[in-house]
């Protein structure tokens, strides 16, 4: 199901950067597979953390690619991307689509053109930069500079948000922050789960497993607590700046494997007894993408989650973010049966077609070609 573009029209999908892969870079891959004849736009690229579709396709990124150590240091250039941003020449496209966790939605267009913006979130560390000072560590020194730096890229967030002709949000938690911040109304359509990356297993399962960028917003910790508190297996998918501080309070069964390709993602859950997803999240692909490999999800209760985890089907909540109240949830887990045919059949409401269909249908109200 793709967007068939007219010959004279031109279209661009813009998106923050693409130095790691996460939900919002599988989302933008999802609407480039919607709109393959885009044109493809970021700040920056590291290619090898990137899915193959990613790699494969032309991105045309901007002076940040040069950056030095633009791998390790893309979060600390935060003052830089609303430069690189607005600019962008997007003086030729009749259609600009940006995927934006933070910076794309300030791109400036052509008088006469249309911007729809998908938006994973306003920007998380200047919206509740108290939670990510907290959890950080940061020297004082550091935390007084970092909110004042904060002040002006705020202020910028706020103009930027009026670019946009058409939000979208990826979850109503979303369109709710959007509004709030903004008074901006979105429609809310959810990112698409690849369900056919999954097949459903019926082993009763080897570890937890968690997937994650491993930054402290990710709340990883408590799973790490809880599963040495409790000595069950668990496995840590994934790599960031929070590695060394949760490899110092794992016990000897918790294992960190690091970034994996997604072939063995794959190995993983089909090996793994649930997901433990611990953070508060826009929307959360993961737990999703578990349950279309027939395998349930212990979510804390709240943000995205509660819109995806069916509690008692589909996966239970943890309502305390503290690790003794997962750990009550993994055992309370592990004395329920789920039905790994209906968390698959969960997971398909959420597929590509449906993404496809949903967001096309956004194009096709705005757009009259």
């Amino acid at each position: 199901m793709i967007l068939r573009v007219p010959a004279d029209r031109r279209v661009a999908i813009v998106h923050d950067n693409f130095a790691q892969m996460g939900g919002a870079e599988r989302v933008t891959e999802a609407l480039h597979r919607t709109v393959p004849a885009a044109d493809l736009l970021s700040t920056l690229v590291v290619p090898d953390h990137l899915t193959t579709y990613l790699r494969d396709t032309p991105v045309r990124t901007t002076w940040m690619q040069y950056l030095p150590w633009k791998a390790r240091l893309f979060r600390h250039y935060f003052l830089l991307y609303p430069f690189a941003i607005e600019g962008i020449d997007l003086r030729r496209y009749d259609l600009v689509i940006t995927s934006c966790f933070g910076y794309a939605k300030g791109v400036r267009r052509r008088e006469g053109a249309v911007h729809i913006c998908y938006c994973h979130n306003p920007m998380r560390w200047v919206w509740r930069t108290e939670d990510y000072i907290a959890r950080a560590g940061l020297s004082a020194p550091i935390r007084v500079a970092l909110r004042l730096l904060l002040k002006p890229l705020k202020a910028w967030e706020k103009r930027a948000a009026r670019r946009p002709d058409v939000y979208v949000a990826n979850s109503r938690v979303v369109a709710a922050r959007l509004k709030h911040a903004f008074g901006i109304d979105a429609e809310v359509i959810p990112p698409p789960i690849d369900t056919a990356r999954f097949t459903v297993s019926h082993s009763p399962g080897e570890f937890y497993l968690v997937l994650s960028r491993l930054v402290p917003y990710k709340r990883t910790e408590l799973a790490v607590q809880a599963c040495t508190q409790l000595g069950r297996r668990l496995v840590v998918v994934g790599d960031g700046p929070d590695r060394k501080r949760l490899q110092a309070m794992a016990g000897p069964t918790v294992t960190f494997a690091g970034r994996a390709s997604d072939a063995q993602v794959e190995d993983y859950v089909r090996r793994c007894t649930a997901l433990l997803f611990p953070g508060e999240e826009d929307f959360g692909m993961a737990p999703l993408e578990l349950n279309a490999a027939g395998k349930p999800v212990i979510a804390f209760a709240g943000g995205g989650a509660l819109e995806t985890v069916i509690d008692g089907v589909t996966g239970i909540y943890f309502h305390q973010s503290h690790a003794g109240s997962l750990a009550g949830a993994i055992q309370r887990m592990e004395a329920i049966e789920f039905d790994p045919a209906a968390l698959r059949a969960h997971a398909e409401g959420y597929g590509l077609e449906t993404f496809q269909g949903r967001f096309l249908a956004v194009v096709n109200r705005v757009m009259h070609w």
